[in-house]
């Protein structure tokens, strides 16, 4: 039990920040967190229900620091391409 309570305490001082987001079957969480020498990172879960089994099938992603600038500008960068491509093309007569 007090090895529970310590886990908790661990896990709540280093995680910042969280948000969810549902999209039907999948659940995206994002959670800002930080080690112990206060550095912090990113972390992206997938989680999907399995219908068949009733289990889920979890991915994640993390992204250091050092890394943020670049990842976001890159994450733009594709969305602005999405959005060029999500246009409707005029006809070339």
């Amino acid at each position: 039990m007090e090895n529970d309570n310590r886990q908790a305490e661990n896990d709540n001082r280093h995680g910042l920040a969280s948000t969810k987001v549902r999209a039907g079957r999948r659940t995206y969480f994002l959670d800002i967190k930080a080690n112990k020498y206060g550095n912090k990172y990113l972390v992206i879960n997938e989680s999907k229900h399995q219908m068949e089994t009733d289990s889920y099938e979890r991915h994640k992603i993390m992204i250091f620091e050092e890394d943020f600038d670049k990842f976001f500008n890159a994450f733009q960068e594709i969305l602005l391409k999405y959005k060029e491509l999500a246009e409707p093309q005029p006809d070339n007569i």
